[in-house]
């Protein structure tokens, strides 16, 4: 016997029980009158097995009741099932549809509104592309690579909205086969433009990654995920997404280089972990600050308002990141020249 909140779907095993209960006879002796064996008729009404055309007519036979009212209880019982098992799943999905960030989703406008929440899920299959919501987690994580801090019992499901995202615009993207050494004689280049407001110029940066075969994509967060950015392989080319979160542009150009350091180690290719993710936050602060030349400005240790501008035009950087790096690494106090960090507003092109 299976049940559902609405659906309850009974054997025919349970009539046949009811019968020989009032005859008296035990299943033993059944299964010799209907010549099958023990275990077959133990299945039979316990409904494991199917009722077939040839069991019903023995069990008219046996039992005296017509053929078509077995095949008729059989026919049912395989219908309530199907019913049962869709609304216990339904349900399941629900209770995974209610972690999802649904209504930002709509509002950004990846989802029309539904007050239904079966009709909540079925718009979540198919902008998620899956079956069920609950072979999300059962998608292949390797070829992708992202910066996430902080967690939450909703984050994953935000996150992974957010992502599904920026793969559906990615599809909508042409660009040519990753060249990993266009990317290296660009690194200075992008260095360089940190010390400009990334509002001003994303579609410079957007152009010169997708000369060689990167597509970026700037797209709002969703709350709760804690994402600030993601790297992965798309056919030939690659894609980085960010979401450009806080109001600082030190932290956006940190996410941005984080992602470059993914690409350039070649970590798209394997399953995403922590080491890797830590490989990737070491090179991008030398990418963005040259070791050698940080190493010094630490060994002088003078962290005035003045000394920090100067290095920051030596380092070809913005000094926004240079004080966003001295109070990383604690240096300074997160309180202090926070006036040089650049501000932004909003990036976002979905």
């Amino acid at each position: 016997m299976l049940n559902s909140r609405t659906h309850l779907a009974v054997p025919p095993g349970a009539t046949i029980r009811e019968q020989l209960a009032d005859r008296h006879m035990p299943q033993k002796e059944f299964a010799l009158r209907m010549d099958m064996s023990e275990k077959h008729i133990s299945r039979l009404i316990n409904g494991d097995v199917q009722l077939t055309p040839d069991v019903a007519v023995r069990l008219e036979m046996v039992l005296g009741v017509p053929a078509p009212f077995w095949l008729k209880l059989e026919a049912s019982y395989r219908e309530q099932i199907v019913k049962v098992k869709i609304e216990n799943n339904l349900e399941e999905e629900i209770t995974l549809a209610r972690l999802m960030p649904y209504s930002e989703m709509v509002k950004a406008g990846w989802l029309t509104r539904e007050k239904e929440w079966s009709k909540r899920v079925v718009q979540l299959r198919q902008y998620f592309e899956v079956a069920k919501l609950d072979l999300l987690m059962a998608m292949p994580a390797a070829g992708l690579a992202f910066r996430r801090l902080g967690k939450s019992d909703k984050s994953i499901y935000a996150s992974l909205a957010w992502l599904q995202q920026v793969k559906r615009m990615a599809r909508a993207i042409p660009s040519p086969p990753f060249d990993h050494g266009s990317l290296e004689r660009l690194l200075p280049h992008f260095r360089s433009m940190t010390r400009q407001n990334p509002e001003q110029i994303m579609a410079e940066l957007t152009d010169a990654l997708l000369s060689c075969g990167i597509s970026l994509i700037f797209l709002n967060h969703v709350r709760g995920s804690f994402l600030h950015g993601v790297s992965m392989l798309h056919g030939k080319s690659i894609v980085i997404g960010l979401t450009a979160r806080g109001k600082y542009a030190d932290r956006f150009w940190f996410s941005f280089f984080h992602e470059l350091a993914h690409v350039l180690t070649g970590h798209l290719s394997l399953a995403p972990s922590e080491v890797r993710e830590r490989e990737a936050d070491g090179l991008a602060r030398h990418l963005l600050i040259p070791k050698d030349q940080y190493e010094t400005f630490i060994a002088a240790s003078d962290f005035s308002q003045d000394a920090i501008i100067r290095f920051a035009e030596h380092a070809c950087v913005a000094a926004g990141i240079v004080v966003g790096r001295l109070q990383k690494d604690k240096q300074i106090a997160y309180n202090q020249f926070n006036d040089l960090k650049m501000q932004v507003e909003r990036i976002n092109t979905g």
